[in-house]
């Protein structure tokens, strides 16, 4: 079964005790110069945004269908089978198309280092994959990250929202944006305060790129046919004007001849 986080921002008190068990997990400094930092970065994984009191995870989404793993033409990219978005460095050519591709903005850069890579949360997928829960849930002293099956989580999302229709907008994020994400999100504030996408569709990103590439069948002859079309003409005009190069220094040999 897919492994899922569920936030609840209404629960969150800012500590940012998740921000430093992250940092601590993948081996990134964390001080309270980076703890001030309300962004993500390829030096903080996870960030805790503060709008007038109210709070708001950013980490990677973990797509069920991501379109930064479809983009990658080296497989760098991979969706597990228990939820998370894995990355591996050493198949990473540094193309940065999933830096486009990401509808979040997750994956960054190491701009900085001689040799740069990728840096994007995995939801902890070592610890995942032997059965524990990731760092960030673990260090979470209120309740505010949960993890678990993702069915189980959204149906309890769903139930904190009906039983609480006031303390809650009736959205669950990542429900359905871009066919769903391992992440899950309930807020008593609209989403979008936070840089959260509105506009985000319900189909999985990579079907847009499928119904591109199924096209190309139909037009590459056509193209093919143009270009062609393009190169006959070219290498014709040479073709006559070398020609009638070659008439016209023959005709100019025989006057001369004559004379």
């Amino acid at each position: 079964m897919s492994k899922s986080i569920l936030y609840d921002a209404t629960l969150c008190i800012d500590c940012k005790a998740c921000e430093q068990a992250c940092a601590t997990h993948a081996g990134l400094p964390y001080n309270d110069k980076i703890a001030a930092e309300e962004y993500q970065s390829a030096h903080k994984l996870t960030a805790v945004l503060n709008k007038n009191e109210k709070y708001m995870r950013r980490l990677c989404q973990h797509c069920l269908e991501p379109a930064c793993a479809s983009v990658c033409p080296v497989g760098a990219l991979e969706k597990t089978a228990l939820g998370p978005v894995i990355y591996d460095e050493h198949k990473c050519m540094g193309c940065r198309y999933c830096m486009a591709a990401c509808p979040f903005t997750v994956p960054k850069y190491e701009w900085e280092k001689p040799l740069p890579q990728i840096r994007k949360c995995t939801m902890c997928y070592d610890r995942v994959s032997r059965g524990d829960v990731t760092a960030c849930t673990e260090a979470c002293p209120t309740g505010a990250t949960k993890f678990g099956e993702r069915d189980a989580l959204l149906k309890e999302a769903r139930e904190r929202i009906d039983k609480n229709p006031g303390q809650y907008i009736n959205h669950i994020f990542g429900q359905t944006e871009v066919g769903g994400t391992s992440v899950l999100m309930i807020s008593s504030t609209e989403f979008t305060k936070f840089g959260l996408r509105a506009d985000l569709v319900s189909d999985p990103l990579p079907m847009y790129t499928f119904r591109v590439l199924s096209r190309i069948p139909d037009f590459v002859p056509i193209g093919g046919a143009l270009l062609g079309g393009i190169w006959w003409i070219t290498h014709r005009r040479e073709d006559v004007a070398a020609a009638e190069a070659a008439e016209q220094a023959e005709k100019d040999k025989n006057k001369g001849g004559r004379q």
